[in-house]
């Protein structure tokens, strides 16, 4: 029998996951919302891989409950993941998913975009995008991955943000509302920058963007997440000093 895997939160995410993996051979045990991480840790020791599917508002108060025989296994696959969100926390080196697809309930899970993996235990994620049919490339140098993080942070967080003042899909409104999509994709960078600590490829990722947008042009704007996103990115905005006129724009009319 293969090791087992463990699975922090069973949303859509990590039930797709969950599923590739039982597929694969591996036992999974479930952590969900009102279990203790550390009653798992004692049945399930040392995993294979200690995947964490929770949402993006839930990730910190995770880490910081990891048993300390998980530390060293775990893999992320949340939006808006950048080096802090673990380095607050001293974790090792994690493997990272910048996932692609699309889980809605009671539907199969729908590829947009290859999916970049990266990190100590890629193989696991990769066989397991494999069983998934999911196209997926291994990412071995960290400046590709962050480049990959922040061009998926990028696109969630711009067209969600967009898509609360603008009507239509993520094409029309890229065609339509060009000056005010680059507007909030340029502040969007401006608090990814100053998350990441360094200077970011602009020009490239806003190319980027635009082929990610013109290549799924029928896909929405607004998304349920998108008040929450904006307000986090303004939260990271106050605490950097950066102006962000749009977004606070925005807000207002909320």
């Amino acid at each position: 029998m293969k090791p087992p895997i463990v699975v922090i939160g069973i949303g859509n995410l990590g039930k797709t996951f969950a599923q590739a993996f039982l597929r694969m051979g591996h036992p999974v045990y479930p952590v969900l919302r009102n279990m203790d991480p550390g009653e798992v840790a004692r049945e399930v020791p040392e995993p294979a891989l200690v995947l964490v599917a929770v949402r993006e508002e839930h990730l910190h108060g995770i880490l910081s409950s990891l048993p300390a025989t998980w530390r060293d296994r775990v893999a992320l696959v949340q939006n808006e993941l950048l080096p802090r969100d673990w380095q607050a926390h001293d974790l090792p080196e994690p493997t990272v998913a910048v996932v692609w697809f699309e889980r809605r309930k009671h539907l199969p899970p729908t590829p947009y975009y290859p999916n970049p993996v990266y990190g100590p235990h890629a193989d696991i994620l990769l066989d397991a995008m494999a069983e998934l049919e999911m196209e997926s490339v291994h990412v071995t140098d960290p400046d590709d991955l962050l480049f990959e993080m922040v061009r998926k942070n990028l696109y969630i967080v711009a067209k969600n943000i967009v898509g609360l003042a603008a009507e239509g899909t993520v094409g029309e409104v890229w065609a339509e509302h060009r000056e005010l999509f680059e507007q909030v994709a340029g502040e969007v960078l401006d608090v990814q920058e100053w998350l990441a600590g360094e200077a970011l490829p602009r020009e490239r990722l806003m190319a980027q963007l635009d082929h990610d947008i013109t290549q799924l042009p029928d896909k929405s704007t607004k998304g349920s997440s998108a008040p929450i996103r904006l307000r986090r990115m303004i939260a990271h905005a106050d605490e950097a000093g950066l102006a962000v006129p749009r977004l606070r724009e925005i807000a207002a009319t909320l």
